[in-house]
């Protein structure tokens, strides 16, 4: 059975910094693509950093890049967000993908507010 659990969220000002961890469970985390999306109140889902099996480059949304940073511990079974100079509107709930049956965690929420 899929699991992804993820940790990290909370309340942070404008500017401070963050770190997501999505553990995972139940497939063979180093052979597959890991993601993490992100869903704002009354928006759609959208894709905001990816990395390769084989921690290949990354890929970011633009509005994060320069800020975030997505990584993996293939021993660890785990994949990391690293947010700095968190803005409000990064504020959503962020959720871990894998494409292995395209599986995904539970999210947890992120807010950027003075």
């Amino acid at each position: 059975q899929v699991q992804l659990v993820e940790f990290g969220g909370g309340l942070v000002q404008p500017g401070g910094s963050l770190r997501l961890s999505c553990v995972a469970s139940g497939f063979i985390f180093s052979n597959y693509r890991m993601s993490w999306y992100r869903q704002a109140p009354g928006k759609e889902r959208e894709l905001v950093a990816s990395i390769s099996s084989a921690n290949g480059s990354p890929n970011y949304l633009d509005s994060v890049k320069g800020r975030f940073t997505i990584s993996r511990d293939n021993v660890k079974n785990t994949v990391y967000l690293q947010m700095n100079n968190l803005k409000v509107e990064d504020t959503a709930v962020y959720y871990c993908h894998t494409n292995y049956f395209g599986s995904w965690g539970q999210g947890t929420q992120v807010t950027v507010s003075s």
